[in-house]
């Protein structure tokens, strides 16, 4: 079954009234917003890195506050134990059973804010629900329901009092983005108070809505060329020569899965290469592991990643739709 052009037209429209509530409230900023929307969509988790007062926050409030569904947050801390995102069972004395009072991880959308504060034995928490959307506690599992997404903050300039996120950890984000600083104008109507605050920000969709616009992005039609290009630049990752590990699996089913997405949003039934380069950086950089000398010479991975895209050609042979 593929999406009919009238499904990529209801795609695009409702996607873009969801960037244009997110933005009211994070000015600026629409190429981020329309990334971490397009993770949204495709069933994905986003770590968002960046210093501190750049509104990493209020644009994951800003996300939750657009879907009508349930909205928690999470301040990660140094002391903040694996149960206390999960759950846990209290003896009831009156009844004589345990009684399971559910974490803030049961929500649509989880804001994990200041991930890296928290030690890995709490990070380690979050391990499968974002892989499984479900959660294992006293040998009981629970689901934690539909739609689920992580929207994890963390500031990668102070070190102290952080924990370095594994790369088990990294690699269950679909998408790693940054905000960075405001250009002038927008700066100006921030300080003017155009910016909206997060908490008045109405509802745009339901999460069956939600639901139903990930169903029609899974349908985009990824032509076979499209795909044989996701997959050399995968192994191109691996290869390069300042790269010890390179993308998974998963990053490469991952980039799959938001280039769809971008299609939908751009009112499309079909896929392009563009839609993959477009992607690549935001999807595959932060699955890298560099070798040792290659990050003390000052590579970066989202530079490998640019270097993959310029030496490996994109479909020629005909027009991949």
């Amino acid at each position: 079954m593929t999406v009919t052009a009238e499904q990529a037209a209801w795609f695009a429209r409702t996607f873009g009234q969801l960037a244009d509530n997110v933005e009211r409230a994070v000015l600026g900023k629409r190429h981020v917003v329309e990334l971490v929307l397009t993770a949204m969509l495709s069933e994905g988790h986003v770590l968002l890195e960046d210093v501190p007062g750049t509104g990493k926050t209020s644009l994951a409030r800003a996300m939750g506050q657009s879907v009508q569904g349930t909205n928690t947050r999470i301040q990660f801390t140094p002391d903040l134990l694996p149960g206390d995102i999960t759950g846990v069972s209290v003896y009831d004395q009156k009844e004589g059973v345990f009684e399971f009072h559910a974490g803030p991880i049961f929500a649509n959308i989880v804001l994990a804010d200041e991930i890296n504060r928290a030690s890995p034995k709490t990070q380690a928490a979050l391990l499968e629900v974002m892989e499984e959307g479900r959660v294992t506690i006293d040998g009981v599992t629970r689901k934690v329901g539909v739609p689920f997404l992580v929207l994890a903050t963390q500031n990668p300039v102070e070190q102290a009092g952080t924990y370095r996120l594994p790369e088990a950890q990294l690699d269950r984000f679909m998408m790693r983005t940054s905000l960075g600083y405001p250009d002038h104008a927008a700066t100006v109507r921030i300080l003017d108070g155009a910016a909206v605050a997060t908490a008045d920000l109405p509802a745009i969709i339901t999460p069956q809505t939600l639901i139903g616009m990930a169903d029609v992005a899974g349908q985009v039609y990824v032509d076979a060329l499209v795909l044989d290009y996701i997959a050399r630049l995968v192994d191109a990752t691996r290869s390069a020569d300042e790269v010890r590990l390179g993308v998974s699996i998963r990053g490469a089913l991952a980039l799959t899965r938001v280039v769809r997405t971008r299609a939908a949003a751009q009112g499309r039934t079909y896929a392009t290469p563009d839609d993959v380069k477009a992607l690549a950086v935001a999807v595959l950089s932060h699955r890298l592991i560099l070798h040792p000398e290659a990050e003390f010479d000052g590579v970066t991975q989202e530079a490998v990643i640019g270097q993959v895209l310029l030496d490996v050609d994109p479909p020629s042979r005909r027009e991949a739709v």
